[in-house]
């Protein structure tokens, strides 16, 4: 699954919080999304995941919009909000109950968790 933003932009009335970014996170590696704070990085992941709209440019997952994946579960997972889990629950097994409502088989967690168990 590749992730491609083009030239993104977005503005919240008199402030720029996203200026003409692009890149591309291919599939198959790992990629870090780093910056200060109020660099633009969740702005980005939630336009990205369309909770919200670029002033211009274009974020996309394999070459379409988030809104326009058959099953956006399958292919890409977000947390914006360190307070959208459950307080008592690990990591590893908020992915195993996110899989699970996605209709995912558990041993999918370990898979994709895979890469990150070798840095």
């Amino acid at each position: 699954m590749s992730i491609t933003i083009k030239n993104l932009s977005k503005r919240f009335k008199d402030k720029l919080a996203v200026d003409s970014l692009s890149f591309t996170a291919e599939d198959g590696k790992v990629t870090g999304f780093l910056g200060a704070n109020g660099a633009g990085k969740t702005t980005t992941i939630r336009i990205l995941l369309g909770l919200a709209k670029p002033t211009s440019g274009k974020a996309l997952i394999e070459q379409q919009k988030y809104i326009n994946l058959k099953k956006p579960l399958n292919s890409v997972g977000a947390m914006i909000d360190s307070k959208a889990y459950h307080k008592q629950r690990t990591a590893y097994n908020h992915l195993r109950f996110i899989a699970s409502a996605a209709g995912l088989p558990k041993k999918r967690v370990d898979t994709v968790l895979e890469p990150v168990n070798d840095l």
